[in-house]
């Protein structure tokens, strides 16, 4: 979701027409720039609620007069706001997992304070448990993509909506073989999501009853599609396979300088340059168009890892963070990872991510599926070693430590207390009483 920001003013931009050729090789070039892996970054997204009665919706007319106020602090960080009225802080990258650390708790402190000034707060979930999905921003893009998302049913006004993540950002690697090189994390990712999945997995109410998985979140991904918001397949080269991938996915919409964008259905980006209709596609909506495909792990030069649900607390958001830079960015963490969740790639059956078996018993059972449990607890052993050679300070080595006692080792995930003690902002009795399996 974070991506989606350009309106119809950039349709004047990069005028020249492309061919499909011309694509394709465009998306090859810029999928992947490698190189030492050396910057991180993390993008955290917020469902936001009345602090007095966090279980009343927030109006639209306090959404506005509290984003007027907070986008007047001199933040580090983009602000941005999502469909939904989420909103979401974009660190910029960062040479370090301690500078990112610093730089997006600085910047949340700030937005935290002057949210509270108007009443609200922030809280971390995957998705909302108790509202339905209701769109704040009014924009063509936001039209049309409802439009598209609709056509696979409800799924994708819950993504827009509904839904909150932590977005961990890692470079993409060295150009040559071994585990930091490129084609070696590509594939990582694609495992490790699981267990990402797995161990953060934070929204396992709608409407205040069950839904039968502990990453609701994840499971609106999984229905919008494959074309949309699946991965590649893993067995060729990643720059040829994302490429592919992405010229023969749908196109969202054909943007506009003025009116309605036009929603097509059923054209790739390689049928629309082949046509040239309803008009060249040019730069521009190459650009576009790789924004508005959402798999688990997109390749922007960077690797960004979308499968992570948002994590309650103040701080809960420093340990997915933590735990996926050191098993990316630790030669040796990196490598214990990769015999780890080696077995587990068998489960996928050869399915893109996240549209096969493995990732399915994520979301639903979790870490109570004891083969992701295993791989889980193996998984933040080695990033509570790799952490110190990271430079992490005891508060993000605690936080971590504290997860994996209080979760991790014992088979269980954020959900599950979000089980145990009901909805957020309820009472304890409340919560039991209205959710219904």
């Amino acid at each position: 979701m974070s991506d989606i920001r350009s309106d119809g003013g950039d349709c004047t931009e990069h005028r020249t027409a492309v061919t499909d050729a011309e694509a394709e090789a465009l998306v090859r070039g810029i999928c992947f720039k490698t190189g030492p892996p050396r910057a991180l970054g993390v993008e955290l997204e917020w469902l936001v609620h009345p602090l007095e009665l966090p279980q009343l919706p927030v109006t639209p007319e306090q959404l506005e007069a509290a984003y007027a106020t907070v986008r007047t602090l001199p933040l580090a960080s983009a602000l941005t706001v999502e469909p939904g009225g989420q909103l979401e802080l974009s660190s910029p990258p960062a040479g370090s997992l301690m500078e990112c650390v610093d730089t997006v708790s600085a910047d949340l402190d700030a937005v935290r304070a002057a949210l509270a000034d108007d009443g609200l707060g922030l809280t971390g979930l995957g998705h909302d448990p108790r509202h339905p999905p209701r769109r704040f921003l009014r924009a063509p893009r936001y039209d049309a993509m409802e439009t598209c998302l609709d056509r696979t049913g409800p799924a994708g006004r819950h993504m827009m909506c509904s839904s909150a993540s932590v977005q961990v950002c890692v470079d993409a690697g060295h150009e040559e073989p071994g585990p930091l090189g490129h084609t070696r994390r590509w594939w990582l990712a694609h495992q490790l999501g699981a267990v990402l999945v797995a161990a953060f997995a934070n929204s396992p109410l709608v409407g205040l009853r069950r839904t039968g998985w502990r990453s609701t979140r994840q499971l609106r991904w999984m229905e919008i599609g494959p074309g949309r918001a699946g991965a590649p397949p893993l067995d060729g080269a990643p720059r040829a396979a994302w490429a592919r991938h992405a010229l023969d996915a749908p196109v969202m919409c054909v943007r506009r300088d003025s009116g309605p964008w036009e929603v097509p259905e059923g054209l790739t980006f390689r049928q629309w340059a082949r046509s040239r209709s309803p008009r060249p596609p040019t730069r521009a909506d190459l650009d576009y168009h790789l924004s508005t495909l959402f798999p688990p792990v997109r390749p922007r030069g960077h690797l960004e890892l979308r499968m992570i649900d948002a994590q309650p607390g103040a701080d809960g958001w420093l340990v997915p963070l933590a735990v996926t830079a050191a098993l990316f960015d630790d030669p040796q963490a990196t490598e214990t990872a990769y015999r780890i969740v080696k077995p587990l790639a068998e489960r996928a059956l050869d399915r893109p991510a996240p549209h096969n078996p493995l990732w399915a018993d994520a979301a639903r059972h979790a870490l109570a599926d004891p083969e992701l449990r295993e791989a889980a607890d193996g998984c933040f052993a080695a990033a509570l070693e790799a952490l110190p050679r990271l430079g992490a300070t005891t508060r993000v080595t605690d936080a971590v430590a504290a997860f994996r006692d209080r979760h991790v080792a014992r088979g269980r995930c954020p959900a599950d207390d979000l089980l145990d003690e009901g909805p957020p902002g309820g009472s304890r009795a409340h919560g039991r009483k209205d959710i219904r399996t």
